[in-house]
């Protein structure tokens, strides 16, 4: 863990904290927090499956959040992005995957 993935989940919560009650239904807070402290305590990506897992649940629910029309595609990129930079290999260019 550095200070740049602990800076990624710290502005995941921020959003959550944000938008969370009024955007997103609790359970898709839960699977956000659950993603997020999946990638930030996974040490390698290429090999950790469950990182990978959390990292796809992650875009496909920005992806559900802008084609329901309750998220904008900016603001579900700016999630992903930050949720993908709290797990190693962060800084990698992230796919459009979110919106």
């Amino acid at each position: 863990m550095n200070a740049e993935r602990t800076q990624a989940y710290g502005r995941v919560m921020h959003t959550l904290d944000e938008l969370g009650p009024t955007k997103l239904q609790s359970d898709e807070q839960d699977r956000i927090r659950q993603d997020a402290d999946t990638l930030l305590f996974s040490t390698k990506l290429s090999t950790d499956s469950e990182a990978q897992a959390a990292l796809q649940d992650v875009f496909h629910l920005c992806r559900d959040l802008v084609a329901s029309g309750r998220w904008e595609e900016e603001t579900a990129h700016r999630l992903a992005t930050d949720l993908r930079d709290c797990g190693p290999e962060a800084g990698q260019p992230a796919g459009r995957e979110a919106a």
